[in-house]
């Protein structure tokens, strides 16, 4: 990128958008957001385990034993989860076989303390009990969460967005069994349909976002789209934004599998979409981590830096830092900072100018640290201010953004997560001048599959590439 000169404060933007995002947070009553199926599930383990505990005659410290192992098992097997469907017999599986797994890891600890030892003890059968107990109560749970949806109608608000065929069926449907818990309040059309005007719930013409906060919805149904898929992705990113469970009917829906992470409304399989990674617990600690890791580099790499800088100095002169615009999370702008690689010319073109591959401006030591990304050291910076994260998709100037904005659907949609010194894409090969459509996949993979582990990843993958500089 063209690196030219210093713009003063008074032209960087702070406050302009360049995409209307829905609002981050969005606060909903309590009641709304406990689910008392869930509730109740707990509390039915609870007493299972004391109930057992009292059978067997196990001890204070084997029944604490005991419900450590259980509850590791039950909620690694998600047995507590919300869920659409209250079908005992199909969770029975799930439910057995976490109970199952935790009589396992118990007896293995016996046999490992007592390999002599023979029959099973009363640790064994306070499990055994629990697992015919819970089961019991469970089955009573599931049948009550049923009537109590019939009868009182508790069920989550839910609207439904796609074209008017596939989405009227599921909004009838909701109708006609409220047991599966979701009440329609909403359609917003992804097509015209003639059929949408007959829908017995508000057609949505002002938006999802004022649709969401004016029912108060919790949940968000996206069936088939007529139109470009990325108007579905883009409701699905602002039910994200504004804390709603986010359903998703498949095209092929008659052909997909019941498993992990599909619930059922009736016949309609309905797959549960991840939330945005910002709202999970994880993405703090990522941040406590990058901003410590980022503050502890600069100080390590501060000669280094010094270094680049005189460098610098010597070859072009002043200023050895550049200061450049870009777009950050949610189309916020921020200065971003690097070592400047390119002399000084009367013209700055360093907004508009998308590559300075074989540009005569950039001399032997412009080359070498843009070959070595040591220009890129001064980020650290901005990762320590906030602005960036170590790991996330790239920042790029607010001419290209709109410009690939208008020419991608789902470019706009990788501004929904912070930017970051590395990611996914650059770490695949995407550098310089390559497909934007294939950064714009790449970008959007890694926030829909994000976790600590794949930053961890992307973070080897670019040592690797900084040493190796393998050909692609």
């Amino acid at each position: 990128m063209t690196e030219l000169r210093t713009p003063p404060r008074s032209e960087v933007p702070r406050t302009r958008r360049y995409h209307r995002l829905a609002p981050t947070t969005r606060k909903r009553p309590l009641l709304t957001r406990v689910n008392a199926v869930v509730v109740l599930l707990v509390v039915v383990d609870i007493v299972a385990l004391l109930a057992a505990a009292q059978l067997a005659g196990t001890t204070s410290l084997e029944t604490i034993e005991a419900g450590v192992a259980l509850a590791g098992a039950r909620v690694a097997g998600r047995v507590h989860r919300r869920r659409l469907w209250l079908s005992w017999l199909q969770d029975l599986p799930r439910s057995v076989a976490a109970s199952g797994i935790a009589f396992v890891m118990i007896s293995c600890l016996l046999i490992a303390s007592a390999p002599s030892r023979s029959g099973l003890t009363s640790i064994q059968y306070l499990v055994i009990g629990f697992a015919v107990l819970s089961e019991c109560g469970r089955a009573w749970v599931f049948a009550f969460g049923r009537w109590g949806r019939r009868r009182f109608r508790r069920c989550d608000r839910a609207i439904v967005v796609g074209a008017g065929a596939s989405g009227g069926d599921l909004i009838r449907t909701m109708l006609r069994h409220p047991e599966f818990g979701l009440l329609p309040v909403g359609f917003v059309s992804s097509g015209a349909d003639s059929e949408t005007s007959r829908l017995p719930v508000e057609i949505v013409r002002d938006g999802l976002a004022e649709a969401i906060v004016r029912h108060g919805a919790g949940t968000v149904v996206l069936a088939h789209a007529d139109e470009r898929d990325s108007s579905v992705v883009d409701a699905a990113i602002t039910a994200h934004r504004l804390g709603c469970l986010t359903l998703v009917l498949p095209r092929l829906f008659a052909l997909c599998p019941d498993r992990g992470g599909v619930d059922r409304l009736r016949s309609y399989p309905l797959i549960r979409l991840a939330g945005s990674p910002t709202r999970r617990p994880s993405w703090l600690i990522k941040r406590v981590i990058e901003t410590t890791l980022a503050a502890v580099t600069l100080v390590v790499l501060a000669p280094v830096i010094a270094l680049c800088a005189a460098a610098v100095l010597l070859e072009s002169g002043l200023p050895v830092i550049f200061r450049q615009v870009r777009v950050g999370v949610d189309g916020r702008t921020f200065v971003l900072y690097k070592l400047r690689s390119v002399r000084q010319d009367a013209a700055d073109d360093s907004a508009t100018r998308w590559s300075v591959a074989g540009d005569r401006r950039v001399g032997p030591v412009g080359r070498f640290l843009r070959r070595s990304s040591l220009d890129e050291l001064p980020q650290l910076w901005n990762v320590v201010r906030g602005d960036m994260t170590l790991v996330g998709p790239r920042p790029e100037r607010p001419v290209f953004v709109e410009e690939f904005s208008a020419v991608h659907d789902f470019y706009r949609n990788r501004h929904r997560v912070p930017t970051g010194l590395t990611g996914l894409a650059q770490v695949h090969g995407l550098r310089g001048d390559t497909s934007i459509a294939d950064r714009a996949r790449y970008d959007n993979y890694y926030i829909a599959n994000w976790s600590l582990w794949l930053d961890v990843k992307i973070v080897i993958l670019t040592v690797g590439e900084l040493f190796c500089r393998r050909q692609r």
